[in-house]
């Protein structure tokens, strides 16, 4: 009997970490950006700050410091607040 309990335990937890990872992957970050697109990547984050932008030279300085990753997850960003959660 305890064979069975350990058994469906075992079930029970492949399950919910496929369900986890299905999850996961759903939620995953924006595609990579290389740095020759920085320019428009600059252009795009402008675009969405509008007027609270910084200047185009110091944006520009920052995207070429920054990851893949940080420049994709910026293009993705349509709203000032999700730039926030871009890894710069």
């Amino acid at each position: 009997m305890n064979h069975l309990k350990f058994r469906a335990s075992s079930v029970t937890l492949s399950l919910t970490c496929s369900f986890a990872i299905v999850v996961l992957s759903g939620c995953s970050k924006a595609d990579p950006v290389p740095v020759t697109e920085c320019k428009t990547v600059v252009s795009h984050a402008k675009r969405v700050l509008g007027d609270k932008a910084p200047s185009s030279s110091q944006m520009l300085k920052q995207c070429k410091a920054a990851s893949d990753e940080a420049r994709g997850c910026v293009m993705a960003a349509d709203k000032p607040m999700k730039l926030l959660d871009c890894d710069f």
